[in-house]
């Protein structure tokens, strides 16, 4: 079976032209379309790689305007097309617009068959190249995946995982630090997957989330008739997490009577559950994490220092969102994929002012935040597009949108410029290069020059 030809769609309303163009280009798929909604319907139903595509068209054929609308469904509908544009009219000034709206190139008008062909062939070779460059940065995503479903770009949470997967496979104690919204439970999971208890259980428990008088009976268990109310034998989560891991988050605030239990369980590997005189072997790794300065809660004699040091044997610190450059753009989308999904599939992006916002902001909530007002945002949208307005943030429509430029940065900030518009731009080389202000074969010497990955 022949391979297939790739689609050309040529939108022209002259039906020389359009017989000329066709006779031309046999080596492509030549679909022709005289006016806009036939290109639109063209495009919905080939997909071309490229367009050619005359201003020119009905009910304005003297004019721009129709040409100009189907420039920019093509750019909204399948903003990778490689659109050529071809016009007689105004040639200087509509080849600015042009391109300025996404178009890949310009010709002036009387068509030369022969130079438009070179035009086309380089246009197709250039979309095979990009779009053989997202596959390879959508599989090199996959392969480098941390701790399973960890999404980050940042060097310092990659640092972190990497830290979290070294210590995985032996059995010390992980005290993860972090302030509210970091990803401490994800992280602690990732932990316990890339682990040989992966396949005991995960248990996770809040120790700020549950009455102090309760919290004993939660991590220890108890025997029937112990205390009012126990009808039952009732295993604790440290036992329900025998062979496997125990999360503690907010560790730091467990009541000190109940440290001093933890902290014979960590020594001598045994519980006993309340109302009971059985001793019960637990091989139960501990990790737990909390927000709050354990050295000075230990000066304040409300932390145990002997548990500290059981607890915190491996310490791993983790960043907070606005440290990790371009994650909070790389955690929007995907919360924003995952929740339109979910509630309103309507909605397909993020609108410019919405990105710049983002990316902007301190996130004093950090991860935890940002999924809250993308998650309301998703659903409260009334276009495809989630504004800045959607995610409770002030529009800034008259702001320049190329914010990110090259060139006006400092030498020191290369590297954080970059890896923002590596976020914005999902690893696509064109567009990261665009949202720079340089060209592919500079960006591709600064990639090298600074060591950064797509």
């Amino acid at each position: 079976m022949a391979d297939k030809k790739p689609v050309l769609l040529v939108v022209e309303d002259d039906e020389g032209l359009q017989a000329q163009l066709k006779w031309a280009y046999e080596d492509f798929d030549v679909v022709i379309a005289g006016d806009r909604d036939s290109a639109i319907a063209a495009l919905r139903s080939e997909m071309p790689a490229v367009v050619t595509l005359d201003l020119g068209l009905p009910p304005d054929p003297d004019g721009t305007t129709e040409g100009f609308a189907v420039l920019d469904a093509i750019m909204a509908l399948k903003p990778d097309t490689k659109v050529i544009v071809a016009s007689g009219h105004g040639a200087r000034e509509s080849a600015l617009q042009a391109i300025e709206r996404g178009a890949y190139d310009f010709y002036q008008k009387p068509v030369d068959i022969e130079q438009l062909g070179l035009i086309v062939r380089r246009a197709f070779n250039l979309h095979k190249i990009e779009d053989e460059n997202r596959r390879l940065v959508a599989h090199a995503s996959e392969d480098k995946t941390v701790l399973g479903r960890l999404i980050t770009g940042a060097p310092e949470m990659v640092k972190v995982a990497r830290t979290i997967e070294r210590v995985a496979s032996t059995n010390v104690s992980v005290m993860l630090l972090g302030a509210s919204g970091t990803g401490k439970e994800l992280l602690a999971q990732g932990l316990h997957d890339a682990s040989n208890r992966r396949d005991k259980p995960f248990v996770a428990i809040n120790c700020a989330a549950i009455p102090e008088n309760l919290l004993e009976s939660e991590l220890f268990g108890h025997e029937k008739g112990a205390f009012t109310g126990a009808v039952k034998t009732t295993e604790g989560k440290i036992e329900s997490a025998n062979g496997g891991t125990l999360f503690l988050d907010e560790v730091g605030d467990i009541p000190l009577p109940l440290q001093v239990k933890l902290l014979r369980f960590l020594q001598e590997r045994t519980i006993e559950r309340i109302g009971g005189r059985k001793t019960i072997a637990v091989d139960t790794r501990i990790v737990c994490a909390t927000h709050q300065n354990l050295e000075a809660m230990i000066t304040e004699g409300t932390f145990r220092e002997d548990l500290f040091y059981r607890l915190a044997e491996i310490v791993v610190r983790i960043p907070g969102l606005a440290e990790r450059h371009g994650d909070a753009v790389l955690l929007g989308k995907a919360f924003l994929k995952r929740f339109a999904a979910e509630m309103n599939p309507a909605v397909t992006g993020f609108a410019p002012d919405a990105l710049r916002a983002i990316d902007g902001h301190d996130w004093p909530g950090n991860v935890r935040e940002l999924e809250n007002r993308v998650k309301r945002a998703v659903i409260m949208a009334d276009g495809k597009l989630v504004a800045a307005a959607d995610l409770d943030f002030e529009g800034d429509e008259d702001e320049d949108e190329e914010v990110l430029n090259l060139k006006s940065a400092r030498e020191q900030s290369d590297r954080r410029v970059i890896r923002h518009a590596l976020a914005r731009s999902e690893g696509n080389i064109s567009s990261t290069a665009k949202l720079l202000g340089i060209s592919r074969p500079t960006l591709y010497d600064l990639l090298k020059q600074y060591d950064l990955q797509v």
